[in-house]
């Protein structure tokens, strides 16, 4: 694959006009004072594993709407606590998988808590959260699920979810409260963005090639899975483009952005036609706070991969 987007010098300057609708802060104002009204539940039942050096706990606790989410703690065996966290979340189409699935984080010191992704976990990795909430006519996966309203869309209740990952990871003993960081790469990237801005306990954020950002462009920009799962829907529904567009601006990692002012650590692929470059520096560029990018001009979607966790890891340690 060639380079399809911007050339880079364009892309450092990229700064797409943000349409953040005017109710943009009430909105999540309101769906988070609705999640607050349930209990957050969270549990720790610590597991037996093969591993000698990490602690292990099934996290449960209560996200968008009261529903059960589940997740993984994971922590240092001999190290004493409380320890800076790590709250992650997976790539489109993943769940939580297995601890061994997990490993850097906590080996490197940290506590590491992972979100399983409601209703997802059966693309690549296994999970064990399932999402209660119906929607209207849906193009198969999750980017058109209720997209018919803000109110009823699919990542309502997983960007809520995130916000309560956050809150349960505050909740666990293991955890120093005021050194939260979210992490994701791709689906994962543009979810933990989303709570940073969201969630004011989030303290640093790092996303690598984020999906969800700037979807006017990248509806029209690239027919890969999953944008194209959009384009699909509207091939049918001919008449809703405006309507989709209209909800998917309550969710646009840009509009995130320009609200988000922890210290970020962001990363792009330039040959990258999942999460394609100028959706990314679009994300970027509208930053508000202290930020850096890592550029990886010859690879796809799987960006910088160990490089990029060795950068991850600079960066935690930099700041803790």
């Amino acid at each position: 694959m060639a380079f399809f987007d911007l050339p880079l010098e364009q892309l450092k300057t990229y700064r797409p006009e943000i349409r953040c609708p005017a109710d943009f802060d009430a909105f999540w104002q309101q769906t988070l004072q609705e999640a607050a009204q349930h209990p957050l539940n969270a549990r720790f039942d610590e597991v037996k594993t093969p591993l000698q050096t990490l602690r292990v706990f099934d996290v449960t606790f209560a996200g968008f709407g009261g529903h059960e989410i589940k997740g993984w703690l994971m922590v240092p065996h001999n190290l004493e606590g409380p320890f800076p966290c790590v709250v992650e979340f997976i790539g489109y189409g993943g769940g939580r998988g297995e601890p061994v699935d997990h490993l850097t984080y906590a080996s490197a010191g940290h506590a590491h808590l992972v979100m399983d992704t409601r209703g997802q976990g059966s693309g690549w990795r296994k999970g064990d959260t399932p999402d209660p909430v119906g929607s209207g006519p849906q193009h198969p996966g999750f980017m058109t699920r209720g997209i018919e309203t803000p109110e009823a869309y699919y990542y309502r209740r997983v960007f809520t979810d995130g916000v309560r990952a956050v809150q349960a990871a505050q909740a666990s003993e293991l955890v120093d409260p005021q050194r939260i960081a979210v992490a994701g790469e791709s689906q994962g990237g543009g979810i933990a963005l989303a709570v940073a801005a969201l969630s004011h306990q989030v303290k640093l954020l790092m996303s690598d090639v984020p999906f969800l950002c700037h979807f006017e462009r990248a509806i029209t920009l690239t027919d890969s899975i999953p944008y194209v799962e959009i384009a699909n829907h509207l091939r049918v529904h001919r008449d809703r483009w405006e309507q989709v567009l209209g909800t998917l601006a309550y969710f646009d990692g840009m509009n995130f952005a320009s609200l988000c002012k922890v210290p970020a650590l962001l990363s792009v692929a330039l040959m990258d036609q999942t999460c394609p470059p100028s959706t990314v520096f679009a994300a970027f560029n509208h930053f508000a706070g202290p930020k850096e990018i890592c550029v990886y001009p010859f690879n796809r979607h799987e960006g910088g991969q160990t490089a990029q966790l060795l950068q991850r890891l600079k960066f935690l340690q930099q700041h803790w």
